[in-house]
């Protein structure tokens, strides 16, 4: 206790950082913290506190407005926005998966976009967007209490033929999880399979036979990235495997350390599994990323097990030791063909290829192979004066009376 008390107040910063980071980490194991996973539809917007509201129990839902104008104005919400009147009806915009659904800033709670609505009239829109409207939701009632309850149109105003503003009144649905935005995670350093903008994407959220890994698939690197002025909250990844045993799994790599996202820098969880044990059904591993006042990212990769698998350092023992030998073999092989050869140099006077070890032997298997016709001339004898002749000059011709002189010297025999 005394030694603790003496601690300065610089150096209690890292171990109360350090403890909090593991409080949290066995918090969100003992109570199963929930994983923000992207709702099924579209209709979901992020407020300005990063929390999700998700209003897809909405979809279609009819509100209808009675214009001043000789049209009145209808809206299903998160589909399609419509001026009706005796000549039939106008489209305004149609909702879809790559329109804006947005927090605002001012009166209103969030705002909808609505595009690609009829072009006859407004040809000369926008890169030929057509009729548009923007749809800008209030979280209550309307402002000069004109409805209250499970809403309504509180205004319609048409900005021109093209485009109208329409202010709606509506009960919101309580706000989810909050969402670390711009946070991503794949299998390549600029992909976002598993979890993109803070939100687990669909396959990932739990274990999936089409989504599992196959046994050959020893190893995976996941890529992280997040928003550089947030990486620093990101904490070190935990996994859960079910069921805990039959199947070892090992983390390393930058983010499994702990070391800050970012999107220039991407981090790397290197996942190294083995199959201890076969299994009819898929491994399940859980991964959970705290991050610091928000909701954690959680998603879950699947591994099967069709049989064992050995260590990688048993199945790898074979090809180290033969490599080993290898080494070996090739360094004792050219000591010996450089001893041989400075040995015949000094000791044998002999030069060139004639010096190397062996080759007395490979020009005796040549004379053999080739019938004798020709021999390797040393280059000991390179001073003897029948070194140089050809060997097809044939003796002299002997007269015409028969006779050899047998004192001549026969030139190009050896």
């Amino acid at each position: 206790m005394l030694i603790l008390s003496m601690r300065s107040p610089v150096d209690a910063i890292p171990m109360r950082g350090f403890l909090i980071t593991t409080v949290a980490a066995v918090i969100f194991q003992a109570l199963g913290a929930a994983s923000v996973v992207v709702p099924s539809t579209s209709c979901y917007v992020l407020d300005n506190s990063s929390y999700i509201h998700d209003f897809s129990s909405w979809i279609g839902h009819h509100f209808e407005y009675e214009g001043d104008q000789s049209a009145d104005l209808a809206l299903r919400f998160c589909k399609d926005v419509e001026a009706r009147s005796q000549m039939g009806y106008v489209d305004f915009g149609r909702f879809d998966r790559f329109n804006y659904f947005a927090a605002s800033s001012g009166r209103a709670n969030f705002v909808q976009e609505y595009y690609n609505g009829d072009l006859v009239k407004c040809e000369e829109s926008f890169d030929k967007l057509g009729r548009t409207s923007q749809v800008n939701i209030i979280c209550g009632d309307c402002s000069n209490g004109q409805c209250k309850g499970g809403g309504c149109i509180c205004n319609v105003t048409y900005e021109s033929t093209c485009r109208v503003l329409v202010e709606l009144a509506m009960q919101c649905e309580k706000p989810g999880l909050r969402v670390f935005e711009g946070f991503t995670v794949g299998f390549n350093p600029r992909s976002w399979e598993i979890v993109y903008n803070g939100m687990t994407q669909a396959g990932y959220d739990k274990a999936y036979n089409e989504f599992s890994f196959t046994t050959e698939q020893m190893h995976v690197t996941l890529y992280m990235t997040a928003v550089a002025s947030l990486s620093g909250l990101v904490r070190k990844p935990t996994i859960k495997i079910s069921p805990e045993k039959g199947l070892e799994v090992k983390l390393s790599g930058s983010g499994a350390n702990g070391s800050p996202p970012t999107t220039l820098s991407p981090t790397t969880i290197l996942v190294d599994w083995r199959c201890e044990k076969a299994r009819d059904i898929p491994y399940e591993v859980e991964f959970t990323i705290p991050i610091e006042n928000y909701d954690p990212i959680q998603f879950t990769l699947a591994k099967k097990c069709e049989y064992r698998q050995i260590e990688g350092g048993e199945s790898t023992r074979g090809w180290a030791i033969f490599g080993i030998l290898s080494c070996v073999f090739i360094v004792g092989f050219t000591l010996f063909c450089c001893g041989g050869f400075i040995y015949k140099t000094r000791m044998e006077s002999r030069h060139g290829l004639d010096a190397l070890p062996g080759m007395s032997i490979i020009s005796a298997c040549l004379e053999t192979v080739s019938g004798g016709g020709h021999n390797y001339a040393r280059s000991g004898d390179a001073n003897s004066p029948f070194a140089n002749q050809a060997s097809w000059e044939r003796p002299p011709t002997s007269s015409a009376q028969g006779s050899k002189r047998t004192g001549d010297r026969t030139y190009g025999s050896i």
